[in-house]
């Protein structure tokens, strides 16, 4: 997306007409123009010279927001064009209009109403001189028109071009009122000449030039304060730009060197000390340190760091002395990917704004046929020309596009802040408002509902022997193994500080288990089927692995010299927050399903823990976007994943979500980027966005309903009942109008984002069957189809179910396989034939054995 800065763009119509003149040209694909920014995101092949010349054509003027794109390493000066773009340029000169406007508007006014109205005190000169005081009212009405000259300058600009905005609408309101009242002032001439001291009376309280003045402040009060507030709502993104670095410290040649940011190349090696900002993504090669990564998380927890570890862009090092080798640099750092993110997604549109662009297209021109139709209504009635002429300038004044053009960005931006605070990212504006839609939330299980890792859980030792025998005998055995599993335990065993005693003539059977000599005594670990080979099992240690299965854990079998030692069972654990985020998800009225590649039994066993309402088991990699496909057909769906084999499925999804900052090709296919790895924030993204909905419904209400009720009203269509409007009454609540819907906006601000006390249950129309679940009708194509039961040997964990499934699956003619390592079988439906033999060689080139087939 290129993006443009927009200047002479006032209000929602403006933002209309540039749309439609860049969306003409040939070659661009789409366009979202950002009155709350100034700004202007476009899509396709046309040139930017094309894309400013149309912008130009309609009136307004542009230019491309970063200049060099020919260095797109220079992040420095990108992030430096973008806090320029940002920085509140026009409330300091709009104070100084208002304030010098209100200073010549007090004179005008102790002259036109102090005096007629309260009797104040002029001086001789004017006493009984209606013309003198007629042409010190014109001359100080001049003077603030010229103050206010932007107003006629934009507005007839745009008339011109036949694209009236706002400013046209204040220019003919304050110009009518002005034009009238200075023919009125050469009428009063006339009639001073000819001695008509009665009709020079009448004529003074003709005069408009209060109303032409005060309409001009009240206006530029109002545009004050919204620019005020629209500067407070892009906060977020200011002072994520704030932390921006500026500096590295790298050593070049043995040396010490602070250098720019933009020179940093990958692989060099950068200091840094506490207190300073991690200037560039890198791995730390030397050193350990509190990273406080709260710019980037939202969490306000240190992290700690130590050699190997990554650390990202703009976190803060609060202890110790870090060295570290860059790895990401410019524009590639995490940071400078969020800065990215959250800036597009300010540039784009929610669906819910094209009503407020469709109205915004027309407002003005009706407005003003209207203010027309209104003068010349009352003018046949029988009403004066100055009586008829306020009526049809309160229209001009009163009527406010600006707060329906802003209704939806200024939420759309104060909800992107909020997000982009604690972590979250939306790409876009469409994303921000459709997550809160979501009737199904489809969670991938590792990695995201579980830790990705799997760790010990639980330790059980023979009568004869202790838990330290255990540990010893399996931290040296499975210190020699490969296997992920081996892995855990090692892990684990180096928590306890567990001596490592050596193993010597280790051997590794391939999916059943591996022997070693420890301490002079032959040692097994594996699955039960490996170790009753070696050792006796009692059925105590049989009913205790047994249990330990069905929760979804592995237990691995140890023995020793013909007897058991015990059993350390390894699990890939779910997360602490897992089961309090799947209970919010389910509180919001939202169907939580479960998809993984293990079988059932552990399957079920995570679901249940987790307490999602629905398991989709025995899944492949590239079937999880046919499963979110089907599930589709229920309802929209939210698709949760980490992985580089979860982007079809993040792609397919309504919205997709990449937790934990998942992979790059992860954070590519996904619509939400949850940057820290807490499955809480998919219901604080979801709630975030149901509240910015609401904020930009609120807007759009008072916007339209302010607009409904005061035209009316200003047109005099209720004088009937004693109410009428003053163009300077019309002026006032114009210029508070748009305030309103700023401020409503920034009320978001206060909103906890994590805090669930205040969730609705919303009534979802998805259908499920009696035991609460979707019906997934032949999600997996079984039906009508062979099964064939395969008895299999070797299988001793999850990831060799894994292998095995892989394999069959693989074979053409199954349609998918279910195994199971704890019973040593493999259920294999096939949507054609498939010869025993075939199943047979595929499993046992990956060296299981194949006892049967039935």
């Amino acid at each position: 997306m290129e993006q443009y800065l927009v200047t002479g763009m006032s209000c929602a119509a403006c933002q209309a007409r540039v749309e439609k003149a860049v969306r003409s040209v040939k070659g661009v694909d789409n366009c979202s123009v950002s009155l709350l920014t100034n700004s202007m995101g476009v899509e396709g092949t046309a040139s930017p010279d094309e894309i400013i010349k149309a912008v130009e054509n309609a009136g307004y003027g542009a230019s491309l927001k970063f200049e060099d794109k020919k260095n797109e390493s220079s992040f420095s000066k990108k992030i430096s064009s973008e806090e320029e773009a940002l920085k509140d340029k026009t409330t300091p000169k709009l104070k100084k209009r208002l304030f010098t406007s209100l200073a010549f508007l007090i004179v005008l006014m102790y002259f036109s109403m102090g005096h007629s109205m309260f009797g104040f005190p002029l001086p001789v000169f004017f006493n009984d001189n209606c013309i003198a005081i007629g042409l010190v009212e014109m001359i100080l009405t001049i003077v603030i028109m010229v103050i206010n000259r932007q107003f006629f300058i934009s507005g007839f600009k745009s008339l011109i071009h036949r694209s009236p905005n706002m400013d046209t609408l204040i220019a003919l309101g304050s110009s009518a009122a002005f034009v009238y009242s200075t023919v009125i002032l050469f009428i009063m001439t006339r009639a001073q000449a000819d001695g008509d001291t009665t009709r020079v009376m009448n004529l003074m309280m003709e005069f408009y030039f209060e109303s032409s003045a005060m309409i001009l402040t009240l206006i530029t009060v109002g545009k004050t304060l919204e620019s005020y507030s629209k500067g407070k709502t892009t906060n977020a993104l200011k002072s994520l730009m704030k932390l921006a670095p500026k500096t590295a410290n790298v050593i070049r040649d043995g040396k010490e060197t602070t250098i720019p940011i933009d020179d940093v190349k990958v692989g060099d090696v950068f200091v840094v000390r506490p207190g300073e900002n991690i200037p560039v993504d890198g791995t730390v090669i030397e050193g350990e340190s509190a990273i406080d990564e709260s710019a980037l998380t939202g969490e306000s927890i240190p992290v700690d760091k130590v050699a190997g570890n990554m650390v990202s862009s703009a976190t803060l090092n609060q202890s110790g002395f870090l060295k570290c080798s860059a790895t990401k640099v410019g524009e590639d750092t995490t940071f400078a990917q969020i800065i990215k993110m959250v800036s597009e997604a300010a540039a784009t549109k929610a669906p819910v704004a094209r009503l407020a662009d469709r109205i915004s297209g027309v407002f003005v021109p009706v407005v003003i046929l209207l203010s027309i139709i209104t003068f010349t209504i009352w003018m046949i009635i029988g009403q004066t020309i100055g009586y008829s002429l306020a009526r049809g300038i309160t229209i001009l004044v009163v009527s406010c596009p600006c707060a329906l053009g802003l209704a939806t960005p200024v939420a759309i931006m104060v909800g992107n802040g909020m997000g982009a605070k604690n972590g979250i990212l939306f790409k876009n504006a469409e994303a921000l408002q459709e997550t809160g839609n979501v009737q199904i939330v489809a969670l991938d299980k590792t990695g995201t509902i579980t830790s990705g890792q799997p760790k010990v859980t639980d330790l059980f030792a023979e009568k004869d022997k202790t838990i330290f025998d255990l540990l010893k005998t399996a931290y040296a055995m499975e210190t020699k193994s490969e296997h992920p599993l081996a892995k855990a335990v090692t892990k684990y065993a180096e928590e306890q500080k567990v001596e490592l005693y050596e193993a010597s003539e280790f051997s590794s059977l391939s999916g059943s288990g591996i022997t070693a000599t420890v301490n002079g005594e032959k040692c097994y670990a594996g699955n039960r089927k490996f170790i009753e080979k070696f050792a006796v099992v009692p059925q105590s240690s049989i009913e205790k692995a047994e249990e330990l299965s069905s929760e979804g854990k592995t237990p691995l079998f140890f023995a020793a010299d013909g007897s058991l030692i015990g059993i350390i069972a390894v699990a890939d654990t779910i997360k602490e927050d897992s089961p309090k985020a799947i209970q919010e998800l389910k509180n919001m009225g939202i169907h939580v399903v479960m998809i993984t590649g293990d079988n059932e039994k552990t399957a079920k066993a995570i679901g249940e823990q987790a307490g999602v309402d629905e398991i989709v088991a025995s899944v492949m990699p590239n079937e999880k976007e046919k499963i979110i496909s089907e599930l589709q057909k229920h309802g929209k769906v939210c698709m949760v994943g980490d992985g580089i084999n979860d982007a079809p499925a993040l792609t397919r999804a309504d919205i997709g979500m990449a937790i934990g900052a998942g992979t790059d090709v992860a954070i590519d296919s996904a619509d939400v980027v949850l940057m820290k790895n807490k499955l809480t924030d998919v219901s604080s993204a979801i709630r975030l966005s149901r509240k910015t909905y609401v904020n930009i419904v609120e807007n759009l209400f008072w916007a339209l309903i302010y607009n409904t009720c005061l035209i009316p009203i200003a047109a005099g269509a209720f004088v009937w009942a004693g109410l009428t409007m003053d163009p300077m009454y019309g002026a006032a609540a114009m210029s508070l109008s748009s305030f309103c819907v700023c401020m409503n906006a920034l009320r978001l601000n206060l909103f906890n984002i994590h805090n669930p006390k205040r969730d609705k249950k919303r009534n979802n129309s998805i259908k499920v069957g009696e035991s609460g679940k979707i019906l997934l009708a032949e999600t997996k194509g079984e039906s009508n189809m062979n099964v064939k039961t395969m008895e299999i040997k070797g299988m001793m964990c999850p990831h060799c179910e894994a292998t095995v499934k892989k394999a069959l699956e693989a074979v053409e003619g199954v349609a998918s396989a279910q195994v199971s390592h704890v019973e040593g079988k493999a259920v294999v439906t096939l949507n054609s034939s498939v010869e025993d033999s075939t199943l047979k060689q595929a499993v046992e080139a990956k060296d299981f054995t194949v006892v049967s087939i039935s």
